[in-house]
């Protein structure tokens, strides 16, 4: 019985477990809801805002640029009206002059004429000189109505069908962003940031990377990046720190940008890659990410290491060489097992290198294959992954090498792939750079 009972407690607690993980479950798929749902609102209700204030805006620009040709129209008209009707103005006051002299004319005439006969010769000669004087056979001209100008609006009826066609095209409502966030992948200081298109009826010209640090102090997004492409470094990160980044697209021949995707939040763990401070011949940058071969020493082996062994198998090491001095066939980029002292360059053994011109060397062996020579510009990658955890057969050992690497250094548009052996299991390695000639500058990440 108690063997009965025993099996009864045991499902009953099983039973109070399941239930319990089954409530923990439907809980946090109702948080999800709510934060589903707290979006959809949210987000309506931004767009609401953002629509009314634009047709408000949009409304009141129109009213003061109608208000304002109105007023440029009328004035013109205003303008016409007073240059035409000064002449005419002009032309009325003489008239009037000589219809006043006729009546004073005629009135004086009349009265000669009336007159006795003892006035009648001296006030018909006077009226005689006067009429001579006045030049009664000389009329004003007055301008035919074709000549002065009929004052008329001409108004272009089809403005109203385009703006009609336009208005009807301004704006549009998406439920989703024509861009998104794809995949944030940590990389030593940086992530490496990916955006797809999920509207496939948008044609994107250019796309806008931005970020922030998350948190209430985290500030405005800023722009990290603006290009065709479709990922994107963001450098200069702190490890274990939260990061937000967004995208938007620009369609082709448009000016304005699409809307922002949902922010996502990434992170690198990585410590980022730095040069060995304090190494001769070299000054770096205060992130110890640049790295400037100077001219302040003659050091007689000049190369320069990370500061600890940074890079792991599976990522992308990257140099950027933004600054170039003379070449010399010991110039060379690379990543080693260790950071031995004493060497003339990384074109040693424990090492895979590119020299400035192209060539490729493998503990201190150059390869058939070459590259496109290293110039201000270059971005040389460096791809690797273990090909062999176990120690290879003894006839092996005497190749030099015990673990086998898959390397892929890529240079431009080629690269070159191949095995690299080293002498012992490395998880992480060192990288560096020597040149021999001062102005060389390089940045790595």
């Amino acid at each position: 019985m108690s063997v009965e009972v025993d099996l009864l407690l045991q499902e009953a607690k099983e039973s109070i477990e399941a239930a319990q993980n089954y409530r923990s479950e439907l809980q946090q798929r109702l948080n999800g809801l709510n934060q589903a749902r707290k979006q959809v609102r949210g987000s309506s209700g931004q767009a609401r805002e953002a629509l009314r204030r634009h047709f408000t805006e949009l409304q009141a620009a129109a009213g003061r640029l109608l208000t304002e040709r109105l007023a440029t129209l009328l004035a013109e008209v205003d303008a016409i009206e007073a240059d035409s009707v000064k002449p005419l103005d002009d032309c009325q006051s003489l008239i009037e002059h000589g219809v006043s002299q006729a009546d004073e004319l005629l009135k004086e005439g009349e009265a000669a004429l009336r007159c006795g006969l003892g006035e009648k010769e001296d006030k018909l000669g006077s009226f005689t000189k006067k009429a001579m004087h006045i030049h009664l056979d000389s009329l004003p001209e007055v301008p035919a109505l074709v000549d002065v100008p009929c004052v008329s609006a001409q108004l272009d009826d089809s403005l109203l069908g385009v703006l009609r066609d336009r208005v009807s095209r301004l704006g549009s409502v998406s439920a989703h962003p024509p861009v998104q966030i794809d995949e944030l992948q940590e990389r030593p200081g940086s992530v490496l940031a990916r955006w797809c298109k999920v509207d496939e009826d948008f044609a994107a010209a250019d796309y806008r990377l931005q970020f922030r640090r998350s948190g209430s102090g985290g500030g405005q997004f800023e722009d990290a990046y603006i290009g065709r492409d479709c990922e994107f470094l963001v450098l200069h990160l702190d490890p274990h720190t939260d990061y937000q980044f967004r995208v938007c697209a620009r369609g082709e021949g448009r000016t304005e940008w699409s809307p922002w995707s949902i922010p996502q939040t990434g992170y690198t763990t990585l410590a980022p890659h730095e040069w060995c401070p304090g190494t001769e011949g070299y000054i770096l940058s205060s992130r110890k990410n640049i790295a400037l071969r100077s001219d302040s020493s003659q050091a007689r082996y000049p190369i320069l290491y990370s500061n600890a062994p940074t890079y792991f198998c599976g990522q992308t090491l990257t140099f950027k060489i933004s600054a170039a001095g003379q070449v010399d066939r010991r110039d060379s980029v690379g990543v080693c097992v260790d950071s031995r002292k004493g060497a003339e360059s990384l074109q040693r053994d424990q090492a895979v290198c590119i020299s400035t011109n192209g060539a490729v060397f493998v503990n201190g062996k150059e390869m058939t294959n070459q590259l496109p020579a290293v110039t201000v510009g270059s971005a040389v990658t460096f791809d690797m992954e273990v090909v062999n955890l176990f120690p290879v057969s003894n006839n092996n050992l005497s190749e030099g090498g015990h673990f086998k690497l898959r390397v892929t250094i890529g240079s431009g548009n080629r690269e070159v792939v191949f095995d690299w052996l080293v002498d012992q299991a490395v998880d992480c390695l060192f990288f560096g750079c020597s040149f021999v000639h001062s102005g060389w500058k390089v940045l790595v990440f």
